[in-house]
Parts: C-alpha cells; sequence; structure tokens
C-alpha cells in the first residue's frame, strides 16, 4: 500500500474527502483540521492500495492541490490492519502488476538526470568493463555491468514517449550522451595510462577473447537479449521491484561496448571500435523500443481495467 498525506485549504476539504471516499481501496483516513502551517490548512492522510493509487493521485492533481497545498506519498511496508485488507481485495488487478505513473515519472526524472554522480559511476564502470576487455576477464565484465547507472535515463526515454513529456525525454538523452562520451573519453586517457604503465597493451586487444569478444561482434541475438532486458527491466521498476534490475543490468552490453570501444581508439582499433559501438547503439535501441512498447501495454492494460471496475466505490 502507499500512504497519503494532503494538506489542503480547509475550505475545500469537504470536497476532498469526498474523493477519498469515491476512490476504491483507500483506508485509514485520518484529517486534521487547521494541523498544517507551512502551507496552511488542515492535514488529511490514508492509506490507497498500490492498484488504486494511480487513480488516487491523479485526481488529487486534478483537484489543484499540487498548487495551493501538498501531496505526499510512500510506500507502506508493513500494514496489520483488517480494513487495509479489505481495501486490498476490493481494488481491482494486483498490486504486483500496478503502474503508479506519477512515481515512475518522479523515479525517470531523478534517475536520468546528468550529475556528477551519475558520469562517475559510468566513467568507472566504463574502466572496469576495459580491464575486463583486456584480461578477457568475464567477471569484471559483469561486475561493471551491475554498477552502470545507463538504465535510468534509457528508463526515462521510454516514459517520456509514453507520456508525452518532451522535458524528460531531453534530459534523458542529454544524460545519455554525455554521459557516454565523458565515459568514453576518460577510458581512452585510462587506457593510454594503463598502456604507459604495461599493464595494457594492443596484443591482447587484438589476440582471442572468447569470454569477451561478443562486445564487439554484434549480431541478432544482441538485439533480442537487449529487448528481453528492456521488457524486464521496465516491469522492475513499475512493480517497485527495483532489486531486479541487477539481473538486468548484468544482461546488456552498453557499458562493455563503450569500453572496448574506448580501448580500440586509443590503439587505433577502429574496426573493433566500429563494431563496440554497433553493439552499444543495437542494445540503447531495443532497451528503449522494449521499455516503451511494455508502458504501452500497462498503460492499456490497466486502462480497460478501470473501465471494468469504474462503478466501484470506497468504503472511507
Amino acid at each position: 500500500m502507499l500512504h497519503v498525506r494532503v494538506i489542503v485549504p480547509s475550505h475545500r476539504t469537504g470536497d476532498l474527502l469526498g474523493l477519498l471516499r469515491a476512490t476504491v481501496g483507500v483506508t485509514h483516513l485520518v484529517v486534521l483540521p487547521g494541523a498544517a502551517r507551512e502551507p496552511a490548512g488542515d492535514l488529511v492522510e490514508c492509506e490507497v492500495a498500490r492498484e488504486s493509487a494511480d487513480e488516487l493521485l491523479d485526481g488529487l492533481r486534478d483537484f489543484g492541490l499540487g498548487d495551493e497545498g501538498g501531496i505526499t506519498a510512500g510506500h507502506v511496508d508493513l500494514t496489520l490492519s483488517r480494513p487495509a485488507e479489505r481495501a486490498e481485495e476490493e481494488a481491482p488487478g494486483d498490486a504486483a502488476d500496478a503502474v503508479v505513473w506519477q512515481e515512475l515519472s518522479d523515479a525517470s526524472h531523478e534517475d536520468s538526470t546528468l550529475t556528477v554522480t551519475y558520469l562517475a559511476f559510468l566513467a568507472l564502470a566504463t574502466m572496469i568493463a576495459a580491464c575486463g576487455v583486456m584480461l578477457d576477464n568475464a567477471i569484471l565484465i559483469v561486475g561493471a555491468m551491475a554498477i552502470g547507472p545507463e538504465f535510468g535515463p534509457l528508463a526515462g526515454i521510454s516514459t517520456s514517449i509514453v507520456r508525452r513529456a518532451p522535458r524528460l525525454a531531453a534530459r534523458s538523452l542529454l544524460a545519455l550522451v554525455v554521459g557516454f562520451l565523458v565515459a568514453i573519453a576518460v577510458t581512452v586517457l585510462f587506457g593510454l595510462l594503463m598502456d604507459a604503465w604495461d599493464l595494457f597493451a594492443r596484443a591482447r586487444l587484438d589476440g582471442p577473447r572468447p569470454n569477451t569478444a561478443f562486445v564487439y561482434a554484434p549480431d541478432s541475438f544482441s538485439f533480442v537479449v537487449a529487448v528481453l532486458a528492456g521488457i524486464a527491466g521496465t516491469l522492475s521498476l513499475t512493480s517497485a521491484k527495483s532489486g531486479l534490475l541487477v539481473g538486468v543490468a548484468i544482461s546488456v552490453t552498453t557499458v562493455p561496448a563503450a569500453a572496448n570501444a574506448a580501448v580500440a581508439l586509443s590503439y587505433g582499433e577502429f574496426a573493433q571500435m566500429k563494431g563496440s559501438l554497433e553493439q552499444l547503439g543495437l542494445n540503447l535501441v531495443g532497451i528503449v523500443l522494449a521499455g516503451t512498447l511494455t508502458l504501452l501495454a500497462q498503460r492499456l492494460l490497466w486502462s480497460e481495467m478501470r473501465e471494468r471496475t469504474g462503478g466501484r466505490r470506497g468504503r472511507v
């Protein structure tokens, strides 16, 4: 369930309570008249089943409380309450399948913002992957995949397409393009430094690499895996099972491909660099395409479910 807290001007509290009572899945309603000071007003709190949270948040936003009040929502980890159980039973669908679009938009906004921390993680992941490429070490490749933060902007692009949010699209594209350009540039310098210390060598790059050659040899499976990973990653975000993103991260080769491109560039191996960039592009396109189609399918599914249950009302 989600805990929702609303600051509402006192003269509009009655209308707000009407909205809450009309929403299936709402329970634990608390009204504290005059409790809010900044902004001033009444404090209204409730719990809502995740299946109904998107409908309620849309209603609150349309209510205009974002301008003259305040709306906050957060996950409830544990609820021991028969009314809460009844609210979840009455809400349509299953909590694991529910999409809270406002939550997804906010998460995409945060994860797709170009920050120093984002650049640092992406550059570090690419440098680790470069070591894995030169040593033909699959463990280092997997480790680099796991810490790469690039799925955030990719999910932001998919969300922006479905939600028709051009600002989110621009922010996500900026983070993605600048992030990889910076990571590749840093890794080129890192590769040159490692070569100067005799830790990297052209012979390692050109020699047989049975464990890591796939990062510069894209094929049909590259796109198929990227699509499957995009679906899995999007489902993990929308169902709040973010822990599954680690599994998604180690199934695609965005960071390793960028790392191989950087090392190949440092040695003037343009054929390998071209193959690596093709691998990178296939993965990026596949993830965005799969994420967008997954979100569209989820929106269609929940729209149909809302229409079938449109006559149901809450019990608060």
